[in-house]
């Protein structure tokens, strides 16, 4: 397909994107099991009243009622529960192999066609807030900002546009920036912070000075933005806990068998300063522990739902990345590491930390429709969380990691009105979130 093609491809898929569904300005969803996000018993018989945007009422079938006039959907048989977060997502990518290739095809289309397919397709999963970290500046921003004013279909994005790190790779100027001195550091930050990011993602802080990740994190924080790191490495992980980092990402460490011991000691110090709040940490597993699966039986790759608002030469540029999988460089450590995890997830436990759900989705083969259900699978099946700590660390944790508790991340009157619903229990059978039946996001339903 030549150039002059594919952008009227591009053009035409921006138009794709279908309309939520419409409603009564009043709702109410009777009859299913609620799963607030606090952590207590579900409520059977659940009655559930949404006016505009916001959770007007709870209450159980036989002492509260919709409205006349209120369109009723029915939850009978459902587990009903707040809107999932997803904590670690990179809609600029739609799980191509080669970076590469992909930046220099596609980064130009970002804002138009690849944000918005990674969006509809994150809120069709049920996943009505998300945190992207990394991006184009501008397209971020952009994205979020029309999400929100209802231009087009997502979650509420908290975005941290380009990467921080000491050097950009080769090419990636565009969504990475480089940082040279404590000047520079507290310069990019402000920069960011004007244009309106969420948070600030720094990466690879271990190849930084002391000095500029101390500049970095304080000038995010005299802005009120959250720093997210990388825990690659110890010597990342032992910077970023005395910079005063609030979340790292990842297991890390490669095939090592575990975290040291100075840095376990440095994480139980931390979280025992209460002072201080969670220490936040988003695993994001599940890639590194399916990846044989996927590869054994990679019927997933060709799974519907990866592929709405995607352009058909996208779909197959994509897929033809994918075409061995078995070969991609990306994972060839995996069977090294992939042992690694179960300890690695016990330690983190262990220390203290307040887990969050995240999936790494975009990267090769990790898709946002299919990341946040295996994740959270990961998490209950492979090693041992109970489904309720694993709901609320995809619910309520997100929602306080980010200063948004107040109005959203639990089932409440008064809150936001982000609302999911699945046919049978989860409590029992997690990966029911596979296939998520009703899906409001802000009052709005979308599915």
């Amino acid at each position: 397909m030549n150039l002059a093609c594919l952008r009227l491809t591009l053009l035409i898929a921006t138009l794709a994107f279908g309309t939520a569904v419409a409603q009564s300005s009043v709702t109410g969803l009777t009859g299913g099991t609620l799963i607030d996000g606090y952590g207590g018993p579900p409520l059977r018989n659940s009655v559930i009243i949404v006016e505009g945007s916001k959770i007007k009422a709870i209450g159980q079938v036989g002492t509260l009622a919709a409205p006349a006039g209120a369109e009723v959907i029915s939850t009978e048989g459902m587990s009903v529960l707040p809107g999932l977060w997803d904590m670690h997502v990179h809609v600029m990518l739609l799980g191509h192999s080669d970076y590469a290739h992909w930046d220099a095809t596609y980064l130009a289309d970002s804002e138009r066609v690849i944000m918005p397919a990674a969006a509809k397709q994150l809120l069709m999963a049920g996943i009505t807030s998300a945190r992207d970290l990394g991006g184009p500046l501008e397209a971020s921003i952009n994205t979020r900002d029309a999400i929100k004013a209802g231009r087009i279909p997502g979650p509420t994005l908290y975005v941290s546009g380009p990467f921080l790190q000491h050097r950009p790779y080769p090419n990636t100027e565009a969504f990475r920036w480089g940082i040279d001195g404590e000047k520079d550091a507290r310069a990019k930050v402000r920069t960011l912070a004007r244009a309106g990011v969420d948070v600030i993602k720094v990466i690879d802080q271990d190849e930084m000075t002391e000095a500029e990740l101390a500049a970095l994190v304080d000038e995010a924080h005299k802005a009120g933005k959250p720093v997210v790191a990388h825990a690659h490495r110890p010597e990342e992980i032992l910077r970023g806990l005395a910079a005063g980092v609030d979340c790292f990402e990842h297991t890390g460490l490669a095939a090592a068998p575990g975290y040291p011991e100075d840095v376990l000691r440095a994480l139980r110090g931390r979280t025992a300063k209460m002072s201080l709040g969670p220490l936040f940490w988003t695993p994001t597993v599940s890639g590194l522990l399916f990846y044989e699966d996927v590869r054994n039986n990679p019927e997933s790759l060709d799974d519907p739902s990866w592929q709405e608002g995607v352009p058909p030469a996208i779909v197959a540029d994509i897929k033809q990345s994918l075409t061995h999988f078995d070969r991609l460089p990306y994972y060839q450590l995996n069977p090294l590491r992939r042992p690694t995890l179960a300890r690695k997830m016990r330690e983190l436990q262990k220390s203290g930390v307040t887990m969050l759900a995240g999936t790494d989705s975009g990267i090769p083969g990790r898709f946002h429709s299919q990341s946040l259900w295996q994740e959270l699978d990961a998490w209950v099946n492979h090693y041992g969380i109970e489904p309720m700590v694993a709901i609320r660390a995809a619910t309520y944790w997100p929602a306080v990691a980010l200063k948004a508790e107040a109005r959203t991340g639990t089932i409440t009157e008064g809150k936001d009105a982000d609302i999911i619903a699945v046919r049978g229990d989860v409590l029992t059978h997690i990966n029911l979130l596979s296939d998520v039946d009703v899906v409001i996001r802000q009052g709005v339903r979308h599915k």
